[in-house]
């Protein structure tokens, strides 16, 4: 079996997404700690179902992530760019209706929109070869 890597600019963008997803799904899935002290979680003392959560949150984006780099189908990414997309949308009701205005939550808004918008453009076909 060979590795496939896109040909299309779009494809690439999309599949550029899907590797970051991945990358960090397999982050959170071995440093939990790391990712909660990056997003200022913390899991309550002598109760490890806080770090379950995360590496559970982990595995779920690794294995979308490679799900999506595996198949490279056009309904595989745009899950992917919808999914990401109601997650900025989240995002922004948190922001504005749970006092989150602040550095960390603008800067994965941002990430979080991107990653959204890259699947979602290739799939529609707003990006030129």
């Amino acid at each position: 079996m060979e590795f496939y890597f896109p040909t299309e600019f779009g494809e690439q963008l999309a599949f550029c997404s899907a590797a970051f997803t991945a990358l960090a799904g397999f982050i959170m899935m071995f440093a939990p700690g790391h990712t909660f002290r990056l997003l200022g979680l913390q899991a309550q003392e002598g109760r490890p179902e806080g770090y379950g959560e995360g590496r559970s949150m982990g595995g779920f984006y690794l294995g979308f992530g490679l799900s999506a780099i595996m198949l490279a189908q056009d309904w595989i990414y745009m899950a992917l760019g919808a999914s990401f997309a109601m997650a900025a949308f989240a995002r922004i009701i948190s922001i504005l209706s749970d006092k989150g205005s602040n550095l960390v939550n603008y800067l994965l808004l941002v990430v979080q929109v991107a990653l959204a918008a890259l699947p979602l453009l290739y799939v529609f076909g707003f990006t030129q070869t």
